[in-house]
């Protein structure tokens, strides 16, 4: 049973949205990309974690603190007396370990995913034995790709290779397992813990009017969009949304860049574009938010 449901990062949202409306610096982008790939990896995992039949909690994307210390779990998933804790990898491309050191190919050191298991498995204990719920922890590192090798790789560890996390699955689902209450008021507890706002946030500046205007499609992000009666229609894709949904779905984008920013009929006419008149911008506005203040000063929430 899913008890938190995998979201996509805040940030990531972002760094979406401004991938598509301005040119990242390189470093940025490369944050980008990275994030993008890491929660494909994570989407990928839970997709066969949620098929699991054993008596079982789920919870994805946590990010936890304790005695100060703040931690990320990618999945969590907990049996009657064990917690699988996986933290999941992404990684393309051959690897190796060396000296107890994480190489890629080209000879480069990279962050051990290792040391970070090690790290988190530690602070999920101390938080548990906090809560009053000292159930023991199996910790993997889970390589999802199908196109990641890892040469020299320590017999010894929790590393589970793309060719054995079928195995890894099915460890899990022959599990012995019997939840009760107690179990849920954990899941509910760790749940409530959560912190929304990462700290590890590492977004570019950015300015309104740096950022190029328009309403995107919904499937390829292109700027091509054109409308036809009560549909916006991609040029590239063809893809077709009707005008009062897209118009929300920028209102959320503008909302989500700029929340200090007020919401009214001539910001989202800019933001937009596409749409031809005031008044309907006005229309859709006035079905979906609370009018705020009036003449010249209105706007919605």
């Amino acid at each position: 049973m899913i008890k938190r449901a995998l979201t996509m990062p805040t940030d990531l949202v972002i760094l979406n949205y401004l991938n598509t409306r301005m040119d990242l610096p390189k470093e940025d982008r490369q944050n980008f990309f990275n994030l993008k790939r890491g929660y494909e990896g994570e989407v990928i995992f839970n997709s066969l974690t949620e098929k699991l039949e054993c008596d079982c909690l789920i919870l994805n994307g946590l990010l936890l603190e304790i005695n100060h210390t703040k931690f990320q779990i990618d999945s969590l998933i907990i049996m009657q007396h064990l917690i699988f804790l996986n933290e999941v990898k992404n990684f393309e491309g051959d690897y190796f370990y060396e000296n107890k050191k994480f190489y890629s190919i080209n000879g480069k050191e990279r962050k051990d995913p290792l040391l970070q298991l090690d790290r988190c498995s530690s602070l999920l204990r101390q938080l548990l034995q906090n809560l009053g719920f000292p159930i023991p922890i199996e910790p993997w590192v889970v390589h999802i790709n199908p196109e990641f090798s890892l040469y020299q790789a320590p017999r010894d560890e929790q590393i589970i290779l793309p060719t054995q996390v079928k195995r890894h699955l099915n460890k899990m689902n022959t599990t012995p397992s019997k939840l009760t209450s107690k179990h849920e008021r954990l899941a509910d507890k760790l749940v409530s813990l959560h912190i929304d706002k990462s700290p590890y946030s590492t977004l570019p500046a950015f300015s309104y009017e740096q950022l190029k205007k328009g309403i995107t499609c919904q499937v390829c992000h292109s700027f091509s969009i054109f409308l036809r009666g009560k549909h916006c229609v991609c040029g590239e894709c063809g893809h077709e949304e009707e005008v009062e949904s897209a118009v929300l779905r920028n209102v959320a984008e503008l909302r989500l860049l700029f929340p200090d920013r007020r919401v009214t009929t001539s910001i989202i006419y800019e933001w937009c574009q596409v749409v031809e008149c005031k008044r309907r911008i006005n229309r859709i506005l006035e079905r979906n938010f609370n009018l705020i203040g009036n003449r010249r000063w209105v706007y919605y929430e």
